[in-house]
Order: structure tokens, then C-alpha cells, then sequence
């Protein structure tokens, strides 16, 4: 103890009670036992109150004791002089510990940072301190990162809206197109008669077109037709083929459509109807086959024993196609379906009789899957045809920039034996076929008054303009083919079965 206090400062058993004010130091003993810190703080008060009584004939008690807890713990009580009472003993006694709690806290704090500043890295370091470069870079591109990710949230934004919009639009579209569906069906099929037949759909679509006085002069014309010598002009004319006229022309002249049936399901809007021109044993030429091609797993192939029974919407036979079809390029030849197997550049030979594919190729090249279709769309990019010279194929290719490129094919092994690249550019007709090798395209599918606007001649790799009309009777023309046998275009106009009579020169 310090010299000045050695002769003042004793100890002593406490004296009797007497009114007094004393502190106590135990609770700063035990907090001296967390660390070395606490430990001189305890020292320091004891010196204090030495120094702070060495003037005075007071006595100083020191008590030393184990708590609770069975720490040392060391006490020391000095009474007043003066006072008689301690009126702030309540408020000072709890400051004081509050204050020596707050210091030992403080402690702990500055031996953490200590610690720390003694290992390695920026953890003790100032926050005023200078900053690393490397963490000045990576805030940096953060920051840009977290730029970026905002903006792309606009984008995606902007893109949500967006797709909601064509969503609506095309709510509204399918809104539409289901009442034109009812309205047509109420058109054709009046209350108190049965569904549709052949002249029922006939008459309406006719009707409307002539007057009274046409309708007298086509009498006349029939009446005309009974000399032998008119009938064989008008078989001339119309190009059927007939005994004395079985070769080829250039297209004239194509008729207005005649209806042979309608489909009775959405599944109907685009499709499919052909028949045989050389059929194979068991089938003839009356058999009719339909694809309707609406749906991504389209399979039935529906077969009819004759275009009435078409008409009527019940078919003799349903074909399940061993893979699923694309689109309105199908044709039926010598006894087998050739049509492209959905999202490829192939093509496939399905047998009729053996209800299996024998044959598939894929056409070099070309497009598929809506890189190269028809102006309406409707993945036609790969569209086979018949004609008097035999099987095709109308496509195009990368290298032909999408002008029509034409193949002809092999029936049995589809090999391709050869091509033709022509300056019509696929996307701007909306369909096409082929007549005795020449390729004839149609220059809208929804206008009423199209035309067959170009003609490309394999004979002598030329193209020429054309405007021969032709009618779009019900404004949505998704599938033509020629059927030589017929001398008849067969076409799918919005749900309806149609045929187009046509008119070729003499060869």
C-alpha cells in the first residue's frame, strides 16, 4: 500500500452499527476475476480509497470471502465522518456499477480489436482507413452486376406485358372465329332439316351469284349441249380426259369452287382430302382419304369408299399413322400416303394395305418447321404433289435464300432423281401444284379474288407471269393438289372440301 496510508489503515472487525455511508467493492472484485484488465481497476480502487482517507483517523474494514459461486471475492468498508446517513446511496451505489460494467465492456471491445489487429487481413482496420483496391474492384462490379440484373427485370417486364397483350388479342381472334363457326353452321344447317349433304352445300354458295336472267342463258346452254358435235367441243375444252384426248397442256382457265364436304370440328379449320390417281388393289378411285391437321399429334387418316359417303362425315376406316403428320403437304399415290413426320426434313412412304411405313428420306437441305412455308403459314414448309409425270416434292433451302426448289422423287425408295431451283420465292405465294411438270402458284389465300400468278416449266427451266383467276369462296385456302386423274384441283377452303374444275391447252 502506498507509504502515506500505511500508519492510517488497518484492519479490523467491523464496529457496531452505527449510521454510516460505506462502499462496497466486491462487485468490482468479481468482475476483476474476467480478466487482467478488471483486476487492476479493483487495485486502483483500494489505492484510491487509501489515499482518499489518509488524511483522516478513520478506519478501513477489509473482508475477504467466497460468493456463490465460490470466487475469492475482497470487500473493504470505511464509515463517514460526517455524515450521518448516505441519501444517494440508492442512486450512486448503481451508477457506479453501471459505469464499472460499461468500462469492463469497453475492455473486452479493445482486447477483440487488439487480437485482431495482430492477425491477418482488414479486420482491425480503421473505418477511416484507405480501402483495398481489390475490394474497391469487386464493389465495383457488383454494383454493375446489380445494374444489369435491374435492367433485365425491366426487359422481362416490358416482355410479360407484351405476351399478355398478344394473349388478349388472341382470346379476342378465338372469340371471333367461334362465332363465325356458329354462324356459318346456323347458315348451313337451317332448324327442322338434317345436317349437311352435298346439294345442301351446295345451293347456298351458288345462289347467291346468279340472277334470274344468267340462270335462263345457262338453260340455253344446256340445251345447246345436246348436239354431238357441241359436247365434244366442251370435253375439248374442259380438258377431261376423254378417249381422244389424254395428253398434256398449259393451264387456262380454273372454275369455281363446288363443295363436297365440311368439316365438323375445330380440328377441321386446316386439312387434308385426296384420292388415288393410280390406286393399287384393293382401293379404287372412288376411295377418298382425310387428314384433319389441326393439333401437334396429328395420326388419323380417315378412309371413305366414295366422296358421298365424305360428304356424310362417316368413314369406312380410321388409319392411326405410326408417327404424327405435319402441316398440308400429304398426297395420296400407287397405294400409299407420302407426307412429312412432324418437325423434320423428311419424308415418309406409309403403305396402305400393310398400314406400316416402308420407305423414309430426308430432303438435303431443307427447310422444316416454319423456316420456309407457304404465306399463311401453317408449317408448310415441305409440300409433295402429283402430277401426270409423277411424284414431287416443293420445298426450299438455305442456299436457295427461300425460292421454291423442286425434287422429283421416287415412289417406292424416295430417292431424290432430280432438281429444280426457281426464282419464285416460297414465302410470297400462298400455295401451289403441278400440272404435266409445269409448277403453278396461287398469289393469296384469303382474298376472294386471287389468282394463279407465275408458272415455272421443268421442261425448260423458265418462269412466266400469270393471272388466270381464282377463287378464294371461303377466305382461308390451306391446302391444293392436282389430281391428274380427275383433271381436278382438290382444295381445303376454311373447314370446307372443295374441287376446282380446270381448263388446259391442247398439246
Amino acid at each position: 500500500m502506498p507509504p502515506q496510508a500505511s500508519g492510517r489503515f488497518r484492519l479490523a472487525r467491523p464496529p457496531p452499527p452505527r449510521p454510516s455511508c460505506s462502499i462496497n467493492a466486491g462487485a468490482g472484485g468479481r468482475r476483476a476475476q474476467r480478466g487482467g484488465s478488471g483486476a487492476m481497476l479493483g487495485v486502483w480502487l483500494l489505492l484510491w480509497g487509501s489515499v482518499a482517507l489518509g488524511g483522516r483517523a478513520d478506519t478501513a474494514f477489509l473482508r475477504r470471502a467466497h460468493d456463490s459461486s465460490g470466487h475469492c471475492t475482497y470487500s473493504f468498508t470505511v464509515a463517514s465522518p460526517v455524515e450521518a446517513a448516505c441519501p444517494e446511496a440508492a442512486s450512486g451505489v448503481p451508477e457506479l456499477r453501471a459505469e464499472l460494467a460499461a468500462l469492463a465492456a469497453r475492455l473486452s471491445r479493445l482486447e477483440s480489436r487488439e487480437r485482431g489487429a495482430g492477425g491477418s487481413g482488414p479486420r482491425g482496420a480503421e473505418p477511416g482507413g484507405a480501402r483495398d483496391p481489390q475490394q474497391v474492384a469487386a464493389a465495383s462490379r457488383l454494383e454493375a452486376a446489380y445494374g444489369e440484373l435491374l435492367r433485365a427485370k425491366s426487359r422481362l417486364e416490358e416482355e410479360k406485358g407484351r405476351l399478355e397483350r398478344e394473349k388478349e388479342e388472341l382470346g379476342r381472334r378465338l372469340e371471333s372465329s367461334a362465332q363465325e363457326i356458329t354462324r356459318l353452321r346456323a347458315a348451313r344447317c337451317p332448324p327442322g332439316r338434317e345436317g349437311p349433304g352435298r346439294d345442301t352445300l351446295r345451293a347456298p354458295a351458288k345462289a347467291p351469284r346468279w340472277e334470274p336472267q344468267p340462270l335462263s342463258y345457262q338453260e340455253l346452254q344446256s340445251e345447246r349441249s345436246e348436239v354431238p358435235v357441241s359436247r365434244l367441243l366442251e370435253e375439248a375444252a374442259l380438258g377431261r380426259p376423254g378417249k381422244e384426248d389424254s395428253g398434256c397442256g398449259q393451264l387456262l382457265w380454273v372454275g369455281e369452287p363446288v363443295v363436297f364436304g365440311r368439316a365438323d370440328s375445330i380440328a377441321g379449320k386446316y386439312g387434308v382430302w385426296m384420292k388415288d390417281p393410280e390406286p393399287v388393289p384393293p382401293f379404287t378411285r372412288d376411295n377418298t382419304w382425310r387428314v384433319d391437321t389441326v393439333g401437334t399429334e396429328v395420326r388419323q387418316l380417315f378412309q371413305y369408299e366414295e366422296a358421298e359417303q365424305l360428304a356424310r362425315g362417316y368413314p369406312a376406316k380410321v388409319h392411326i399413322l405410326p408417327r404424327p403428320l405435319e402441316s398440308t403437304g400429304a398426297v395420296i399415290y400407287r397405294g400409299g400416303l407420302f407426307f412429312q413426320p412432324r418437325q423434320s426434313r423428311s419424308v415418309a412412304r406409309y403403305d396402305l394395305r400393310g398400314e406400316s411405313i416402308t420407305a423414309e428420306r430426308e430432303i438435303p437441305g431443307a427447310g422444316y418447321h416454319g423456316q420456309y412455308p407457304y404465306s399463311w403459314g401453317g408449317y408448310t414448309d415441305i409440300d409433295l404433289a402429283v402430277d401426270e409425270t409423277g411424284l414431287w416434292v416443293i420445298y426450299s433451302t438455305e442456299k436457295a435464300r427461300g425460292a421454291i426448289v423442286l425434287s422429283k422423287l421416287d415412289p417406292e425408295t424416295l430417292e431424290i432423281r432430280r432438281t429444280w431451283e426457281t426464282n419464285i420465292r416460297k414465302r410470297g405465294v400462298a400455295n401451289s401444284f403441278l400440272i404435266c411438270g409445269t409448277l403453278y402458284t396461287v398469289s393469296s389465300y384469303s382474298a376472294p379474288n386471287a389468282t394463279i400468278n407465275f408458272a415455272y416449266d421443268t421442261a425448260t427451266g423458265t418462269s412466266r407471269a400469270l393471272s388466270i383467276p381464282f377463287e378464294n369462296r371461303f377466305r382461308y385456302l390451306s391446302m391444293l393438289d392436282y389430281n391428274p386423274a380427275e383433271r381436278q384441283l382438290f382444295a381445303w377452303d376454311s373447314f370446307n372440301m372443295v374441287t376446282y374444275p380446270v381448263r388446259l391447252s391442247r398439246p
